[in-house]
């Protein structure tokens, strides 16, 4: 037998490698409770695919300070978001998951992408205007600079695929951008271009008060959400005074949103059909179905808040496991900075 032979031989017979999966990277900032929105549109959808790909989950704390915020406040709410993603299914064998300002990377890189960042792009960037108000000149630089801070959680990292909402593509496609122009420029392969996941059914859980509006933990009026964390009679309360329409008529029409955005809210929780839902529904008014749609709530976020009880209460657990996921993940976000020092000429 030949040598070129017994290599073929010895090759054939090897197992098969892995394929390498396709990192995903998304974080939720740590304000208020995590609503029914963030959770139906977002992280049900990250359980529900997390064997799929190499997940990373950060909680950016970074993106919190752009806005007034309390220190304790947002220092508590750091770790009850990551207990809720834990309880929500999220699991350390198929992701990591940490605080963005624990990987000292990501302030590090946002500096050395502003750099590279036209103002006429951030100018574009429509969220600012909305967030800042009348207040544009007097908010934070931070605020401003958002987008290259989001670009430099999703570069650091050679994400693949970023799961947003729509009224996040804006941000992704400047990511993209972005990376494109350094790599162009150094004629180098710094950054993976990263892609937008954007779903379709469920990505926009609308207000409950005005559902012309998405459903937003910072709205005002905590009657138009629904926090993971809040107990049957609250669910039962705002499910009741939800904004519907005089028609009665339990029916899938977007010429009415409030009742179309409920039976969403219904057809993601209980999988079936617009037409399956109307059947059960046909010749009952809204009462019977607020009622069915609060008892599939109920059922759907008890064993969440069973979870998280349970993990929010053994705090130094959750602290270790926060601390090993960015120890696990700072060796990535540090090869990707120097990588881009190096060829910038830094260093």
């Amino acid at each position: 037998m030949t040598v070129e032979t017994n290599q073929a031989v010895q090759e054939a017979t090897q197992p098969a490698q892995a394929p390498v999966k396709k990192r995903v990277f998304s974080g939720i900032q740590p304000t208020n409770n995590v609503h029914l929105g963030n959770y139906l549109g977002a992280i049900r959808n990250w359980v529900e695919t997390q064997d799929q790909y190499d997940n990373i989950f950060c909680i950016v704390d970074l993106h919190a300070i752009t806005l007034p915020i309390d220190p304790k406040e947002l220092h508590i709410n750091t770790r009850k978001l990551a207990a809720l993603y834990l309880a929500c299914g999220l699991d350390t064998r198929y992701c990591k998951l940490f605080v963005q300002s624990h990987v000292r990377q990501h302030a590090e890189i946002q500096w050395l992408l502003n750099c590279y960042t036209p103002m006429g792009w951030l100018n574009r960037m429509t969220q600012f205007k909305t967030k800042a108000g009348e207040d544009m000149d007097s908010v934070g630089a931070g605020l401003y600079c958002y987008p290259v801070l989001m670009a430099g959680d999703i570069l650091l990292y050679q994400t693949h695929y970023v799961p947003v909402g729509d009224d996040q593509r804006q941000h992704v496609e400047m990511t993209r951008d972005l990376a494109q122009r350094i790599n162009s420029l150094y004629g180098k392969q710094i950054f993976t271009i990263p892609e937008a996941q954007i779903r379709t059914t469920g990505a926009r859980i609308m207000s409950l008060e005005d559902p012309t509006k998405k459903m937003s933990k910072s709205d005002p009026n905590p009657n138009a959400y629904i926090t993971l964390l809040d107990d049957p009679k609250t669910i039962k309360k705002k499910i009741a005074r939800a904004t519907t329409d005089s028609e009665r008529l339990v029916k899938f029409d977007p010429a009415r949103p409030g009742i179309t955005n409920l039976l969403s809210i219904y057809q993601i929780l209980t999988g079936q059909t617009q037409e399956v839902i109307e059947a059960e529904f046909e010749g009952k008014g809204y009462g019977d179905f607020k009622a069915a749609l609060t008892d599939r709530l109920v059922e759907t976020l008890s064993p969440i808040q069973q979870r998280y009880q349970e993990i929010i209460s053994d705090m130094p657990a959750l602290e270790n496991l926060l601390k090993q996921g960015a120890d696990d993940l700072r060796p990535l976000a540090e090869r990707t900075t120097e990588k881009m020092k190096r060829a910038i000429g830094l260093g």
